[in-house]
C-alpha cells in the first residue's frame, strides 16, 4: 500500500509492543560475531533484513524460523561483498567499523535518504586508524561507500553529541582489534541509553568494556561467545500505542518492560505528564484519554519519540516545547519539518526552531487533508494517531513506509478500533 484513508475513531483494545528494533540489531550482531546462538524476537521488517543481509558475509549462516534467528559458522565468504543497508542507518553505522576491524574490503549501498546521511566521525577517525573510505564526496553522498584496510586499535576522541550509533559501531568493532583502545568523549554524551543498551548486549556475549569518566576502555583480542538472546518489546513503537490511547480512548499495552534500558521508556512518564490516565499492573499498561496539557520536553536522549510527542502536544491545551532534536533533520526525512508540515495541514500551530518545535495545542484536528508521509515510518504512524481525533477523515501517503520498522502497524491499529482503509496500492 502507499496511501490509507484514516478516519476519526474510538480506540478500545489490547496490543503488544513489537520486538525492539534497537535490541534486535545489537543481538543479531553479537550472535553473528560469535558464530552461534540465537535471537528470538526478530520481526520481518526492512531494517532487520538489512542487518541480517549484512551479517551473512561474516562467515555465518542465519536461519530464521518464525521470529527466531539461529546462527552457525560457515565457510561462505564473498570477495568484496556489496552490503545493502536499504534505509537503515543503524545497519550502516554498526557494520562499517566491524568490517573494518576484520579487514574485509566491501562496499555499502542504500536507498532513500540514507546515501545523503553523513558518515560523521567515521570520516575522520577511521582513516586515522588504518581504514580508507572511498565515496563520491563531490555529489554530497556517502553511499556507495567502499572500505579498504584494517582498523587498528588506539585512542578515539569523539564528540558525545554525535549519533550514538557511531559509538556503538566502535564498541562492537574495537574488541576484535589487536591491542587496547580508548574512546574518549570531548562533549557530553547524547542518547546515553542507547550506549547502555549496547554495553548490556555486549556483556551477554562476554565482551568486556570498561566504563571510565568521559568514555570507555576496550581491551583488544576478545572473542564473542554464543548466547541465546530474547528481544524485549520496543518502547519507541510502544509510544505510538500509548498515544493512541491518550488521544483516542483506551488501550492496554503489553510486552513492554517498564524497567527497560531503552531510553524511549521515557514515553510512559511523558504521557503521564501530558495528562493521560495511566495505570500500570501485571496484566499491562492501560492508557486512557485524559485532559491533555502542553509540557516542555528535552529530546536529547529520546529523538525517536519526537514525532509522536509533537502530535500529542498539538492535541493538548497550552504550549508544548521540544528542544534538543536537531539531529532529526538527518533522519529518513527532516522530521522536524515533516511533522510541522503535517500538523499544520491538520490546523495545528507549529513553529520550527533550530533544534526543536514550539507547538500551540488545540482540542483535536481538522480533517479533510492529504498528509505527505515523507516515506518516513514515524511520520506515517504519528499521523495515524492524529487521525483518531480529526473532525473528518484524512489521507496519509507513503503508508508502506511502516514496513521499515513495524509492518503490522496498521493491522494492530485496526484491531484496536482505528479505521484505516487502503486506497492506493504501491506498485
Amino acid at each position: 500500500m502507499s496511501a490509507v484513508k484514516a478516519s476519526p475513531s474510538q480506540i478500545k483494545g489490547r496490543a503488544a509492543a513489537p520486538p525492539s528494533k534497537s535490541v534486535a540489531h545489537r543481538a543479531l550482531i553479537c550472535a553473528a560475531l560469535s558464530g552461534g546462538g540465537s535471537v528470538r524476537g526478530v520481526i520481518d521488517s526492512d531494517d532487520m533484513r538489512a542487518t541480517l543481509g549484512g551479517l551473512t558475509n561474516l562467515g555465518v549462516q542465519a536461519d530464521q524460523i518464525g521470529n527466531t534467528v539461529n546462527f552457525k559458522k560457515t565457510d561462505r565468504k564473498e570477495i568484496h561483498p556489496v552490503i545493502d543497508c536499504i534505509e537503515s542507518g543503524s545497519t550502516l553505522r554498526f557494520l562499517v567499523p566491524i568490517y573494518a576491524a576484520l579487514g574485509m574490503e566491501c562496499t555499502f549501498i542504500g536507498k532513500g535518504r540514507l546515501p545523503q546521511r553523513p558518515l560523521g566521525v567515521y570520516e575522520s577517525c577511521l582513516p586515522q586508524h588504518g581504514v580508507r573510505l572511498e565515496y563520491n564526496q563531490s555529489e554530497n553522498l556517502c553511499l556507495p561507500l567502499s572500505l579498504k584496510g584494517k582498523l587498528q586499535a588506539g585512542k578515539f576522541d569523539l564528540p558525545g553529541n554525535v549519533y550514538s550509533q557511531f559509538i556503538t559501531g566502535l564498541l562492537f568493532a574495537l574488541p576484535l582489534c589487536n591491542g587496547e583502545s580508548v574512546i574518549s568523549l570531548t562533549t557530553p554524551l547524547g542518547s546515553a541509553a542507547y550506549i547502555d543498551l549496547t554495553i548490556d548486549t555486549l556483556r551477554k556475549a562476554d565482551i568486556v568494556i570498561h566504563s571510565v569518566e568521559n568514555g570507555w576502555i576496550i581491551p583488544g583480542g576478545q572473542g564473542y561467545s554464543p548466547h541465546d538472546f530474547v528481544v524485549e518489546g520496543d518502547w519507541s513503537q510502544a509510544a505510538f500505542l500509548l498515544a493512541m490511547g491518550a488521544l483516542g480512548g483506551e488501550i492496554t499495552l503489553t510486552g513492554a518492560d517498564i524497567n527497560s534500558h531503552q531510553g524511549d521508556v521515557a514515553a510512559l512518564d511523558l504521557m503521564k505528564r501530558f495528562g493521560a490516565d495511566i495505570t500500570v499492573s501485571q496484566s499491562g499498561i492501560v492508557c486512557r484519554r485524559g485532559a491533555l496539557r502542553g509540557i516542555e520536553i528535552d529530546a536529547t536522549q529520546i529523538p525517536d519519540l519526537v514525532p509522536i510527542l509533537a502530535t500529542v502536544g498539538a492535541a493538548a491545551k497550552g504550549v508544548t516545547t521540544i528542544t534538543g532534536a536537531s539531529r532529526l533533520r538527518l533522519k529518513e526525512s527532516d522530521r522536524l519539518a515533516a511533522i510541522a508540515r503535517c500538523l499544520g495541514l491538520l490546523g495545528g500551530r507549529v513553529k520550527e526552531t533550530d533544534d526543536g518545535l514550539i507547538i500551540e495545542g488545540a482540542d483535536g484536528f481538522q480533517g479533510g487533508a492529504t498528509l505527505p508521509g515523507f516515506n518516513d515510518h514515524r511520520i506515517v504512524m504519528s499521523m495515524a494517531a492524529a487521525a483518531l481525533v480529526c473532525d473528518s477523515p484524512v489521507i496519509i501517503e507513503d503508508a508502506h513506509s511502516v514496513a521499515k520498522s513495524w509492518p503490522e502497524f496498521f493491522d494492530v491499529y485496526r484491531e484496536c478500533g482505528g479505521e484505516a482503509d487502503v486506497i492506493q496500492h504501491r506498485e
